[in-house]
């Protein structure tokens, strides 16, 4: 028996990010989210999807499997990928996937002029990467290319590496404007609607809407949603309770400095932001510490 609330999936499990992303009969959806994403600069026809699963050479035999691997009518290719975590090497992980789309156009045989179609990595982040030194935090999607550090003038366009961070996206549904601004607010908010919101209302989100619902769903495929679900769930619970025990220890940290300097109950109260009540709770910790 479905034992799920929500009337549609989660993009941001991999079940849900697969099915509606990585799945050719909806392949118009993941061009339609791209073309946004290019927002003009690129325009995407047609996409076919190629093997996800990448293996290196005979040395290290070191594998890439891409959550989305697909091809445009032009020879571009498209990696796209759903984070749910932060990796400490994530823009190296990046960086290694992009790699394979670009030996694998190196032909059999001696005759090769070197010619390279563009590659295309998007990182969809459901995470702050906090990387002030390279990116305005403001922003919320970074595009990046390899440029001249003097003129700062683009090098090479036929690699880029677009990072999103999904989490940082806070429009409700009647500021939604563009197109790009649609497929933000669905990609991390979908599973909590019951209804559409007028915004989304364009004929592409209905076919969104159509294969996210999941009283739609056989048996096997919602045994494979609940348990990418779950999965999902365990993994924001986990870091959730990390952010918060962090949040503690940095308070903690404050209190002691305070407390060093001999600031009272109230002044270390206004200082972190807490009340006076949990802050001798704190102090009761340090204090067994």
């Amino acid at each position: 028996m479905n034992g799920i609330e929500e009337r549609y999936i989660s993009l941001l499990t991999d079940f849900g990010f697969k099915r509606i992303f990585g799945t050719a009969p909806n392949k118009d959806l993941l061009i339609n989210f791209l073309n946004s994403l290019f927002d003009g600069r690129k325009v995407i026809k047609s996409l076919k999807y190629s093997n996800s699963e990448h293996v290196g050479d005979i040395y290290t035999e070191r594998k890439a499997i891409f959550d989305v691997y697909c091809e445009s009518e032009d020879g571009e290719k498209f990696i796209v990928e759903m984070q749910n975590a932060s990796q400490k090497f994530f823009k190296d992980r990046s960086v290694y996937y992009s790699t394979f789309p670009i030996r694998e156009q190196a032909p059999k045989g001696d005759t090769w002029d070197y010619k390279l179609n563009p590659v295309y990595t998007v990182a969809l982040l459901n995470y702050d990467m906090k990387d002030e030194k390279a990116f305005d935090m403001n922003e919320i999607s970074h595009h990046v290319q390899l440029c001249d550090t003097v003129t700062k003038r683009v090098f090479y366009d036929k690699l880029e590496f677009i990072y999103v961070e999904v989490s940082k996206f806070n429009k409700t549904d009647s500021e939604l404007v563009t197109l790009y601004d649609k497929w933000l607010y669905a990609l991390k908010n979908l599973s909590t609607l019951t209804e559409r919101p007028a915004a989304l209302r364009d004929k592409i989100f209905d076919r969104l809407f159509q294969v996210a619902e999941i009283a739609k769903f056989t048996p096997v495929e919602l045994k494979e949603y609940e348990d990418s679900l779950k999965t999902y769930r365990d993994l924001k619970n986990s870091l959730d309770t990390a952010e918060e025990k962090g949040r503690d220890e940095e308070k903690k940290a404050t209190i002691r400095r305070l407390l060093a300097s001999g600031a009272s109950i109230g002044i270390i109260s206004i200082a972190t932001d807490l009340s006076e009540a949990d802050v001798r709770l704190l102090i009761d910790e340090i204090s067994k510490e």
